[in-house]
């Protein structure tokens, strides 16, 4: 079985006179930076973080999480300790919803995000009637059901996104 890809990333100093590094773990970024000179033998002490290597959601997850100097420990934690569905339920709140977080204490699980992982509002239209959400439907009916207009409708709480190669249709709350 193959593991999971290694998350990489560099660290592009701001002193332009410094180059900078990869790293995968948070140990090896202080290693690093703590050891890292500049050409006239003075430390460096800020870096761009930039990510370089792994799964793409984690590349949206990233981005969503603002990775700097200070939050990429945390980062490397949640990388490994989130599902999928959590890391989406994240990237959709904070990059789509704009909601804020304090990464020492987020928690996906908290954001009130509605997530479908559907094609389309059309899709997701047909699954709520198959759901019962506009109650029961006698058969002789149903083919009268415009799905179209449901999507429509649907498309004032709800919107499309793409995360990882994923669409997925979601409502801030």
């Amino acid at each position: 079985m193959e593991g999971k890809p290694i998350t990489t990333l560099y660290a592009q100093p701001y002193d332009i006179s410094a180059v900078g590094f990869y790293f995968d773990d948070a140990d090896s970024y202080i290693r690093q930076s703590q050891a890292l000179r500049n050409d006239y033998g003075q430390p460096v002490e800020e870096f761009e973080i930039q990510f370089i290597d792994g799964e793409s959601i984690d590349a949206a997850l990233a981005d969503a999480w603002r990775l700097n100097q200070a939050n990429l420990a945390r980062f490397f934690e949640i990388v490994d300790d989130w599902s999928d569905d959590q890391k989406q339920r994240f990237i959709v709140a904070v990059g789509e919803c704009g909601y804020s977080f304090d990464p020492a204490t987020v928690d996906p699980d908290d954001f009130d995000v509605d997530l479908y992982e559907t094609e389309s509002l059309r899709d997701l239209a047909e699954q709520f009637v198959d759901e019962g959400l506009f109650g029961d439907i006698p058969k002789h009916l149903a083919p009268y059901i415009d799905y179209e207009a449901i999507a429509r409708d649907l498309a004032v709480d709800y919107s499309q996104t793409e995360i990882a190669g994923q669409r997925l249709i979601y409502a801030c709350r």
